[in-house]
């Protein structure tokens, strides 16, 4: 006998995002646990709290280290990497007492979601379901309404940690793009849209979904401060009207 592992995508952060079926797996866990920064609240519990009613155990899930040491550093990896090896040796000891673990995600947990580091992990192991949630472009997307691709447009899904160069190579060849992670990546990013011909039609928003989100065209931003939550749409459908 052993328990169930549960990914619960979160949405873009406007509690009402959550789906019918996430909130149902909220219901039925013994445990929910989630990911957040040391001394930092979980954005994902944030936006489920009105639904952790049952009297469900938390279990947080804190992270060693996040953006003060590049990610490309030996220390940066070894860290991470011990994390999410404990993170889902402590997971498997609640599945092997037969309880109901749901890991709440931002957005989707299998995009860009630190739950899918605990899934390639335990998933092999124990039953376990995910489900899906409305990812952040979408959420910024449709806050900004901004049409982004259509017909044979391709969209390409960029890291704002990508080096300069490489980003705007990248920029160039997408018909439409959104670039994830902005953050201290702004700069970069502004600079590479430059490079790349198309600061001018490029959308940055922050907080997509969330109070206080807004959505304005990079070109008119005369800031390089940028929150965690934010992204830079570039959209497609040159042709339209």
């Amino acid at each position: 006998m052993s328990g169930r592992l549960i990914g619960v995508g979160t949405g873009p952060g406007d509690p009402e995002l959550l789906t019918l079926k996430a909130v149902r797996a909220l219901n039925e866990a013994d445990v929910v646990a989630y990911f957040a920064k040391a001394g930092n609240e979980s954005n994902a519990r944030r936006v489920v709290a009105t639904h952790l009613t049952r009297g469900a155990a938390e279990f947080p899930l804190l992270y060693p280290v996040t953006t003060e040491i590049h990610r490309k550093h030996r220390y940066y990896t070894s860290a991470i990497t011990g994390f999410y090896d404990a993170s889902a040796l402590a997971i498997a000891r609640l599945l092997d007492e037969n309880r109901t673990v749901a890991v709440l995600s931002e957005g989707d947990p299998l995009f860009y979601g630190s739950y899918m580091h605990l899934h390639v992990r335990l998933a092999n192991r124990y039953p376990t379901d995910v489900i899906p949630g409305i990812t952040a472009m979408s959420g910024c997307w449709s806050q900004a309404g901004l049409p982004l691709v259509q017909g044979d447009d391709v969209l390409s899904v960029l890291p704002g940690t990508l080096d300069e160069d490489d980003l705007a190579k990248r920029l160039r060849a997408a018909d439409a793009a959104v670039i994830m992670k902005v953050g201290r990546n702004l700069p970069k990013i502004r600079a590479a849209l430059t490079l790349a011909g198309k600061l001018d039609t490029a959308i940055y928003v922050e907080r997509g979904t969330m109070d206080g989100g807004r959505a304005m065209p990079l070109a008119e931003k005369t800031d390089d401060r940028a929150p965690y939550f934010s992204l830079v749409l570039v959209p497609g459908w040159r042709s339209r009207p």
